[in-house]
C-alpha cells in the first residue's frame, strides 16, 4: 500500500526568497538577452509539461542543488 503523496502546494513562505532576489530573477527573465531567451523557453516547456506539484518539486530540488553548490 502506497501512502498518499505529500503535496508541495502549501503556503507561500515555504522557502525564504527576498523581494530583491525575486526582482532580479524577473529582470533576468524579461530583459532582452540570451539568458532571457533560454529561461523563458525552459519555463514555458516546464509549465506545459509538469503539474503544479511537479514544478514545486523541481523548484525545491533546484534550490537545494544551488545551496549545495554555493561558493559562500
Amino acid at each position: 500500500m502506497n501512502p498518499e503523496p505529500v503535496s508541495l502546494m502549501g503556503g507561500k513562505s515555504v522557502h525564504c526568497i527576498n523581494e530583491m532576489q525575486m526582482a532580479e530573477a524577473r529582470r533576468l527573465l524579461e530583459e532582452d538577452s540570451p539568458s532571457s531567451v533560454k529561461i523563458q523557453s525552459r519555463l514555458t516547456s516546464i509549465e506545459a509539461e509538469l503539474s503544479r506539484n511537479e514544478r514545486a518539486a523541481l523548484a525545491f530540488m533546484i534550490i537545494q542543488r544551488l545551496k549545495e553548490s554555493s561558493p559562500f
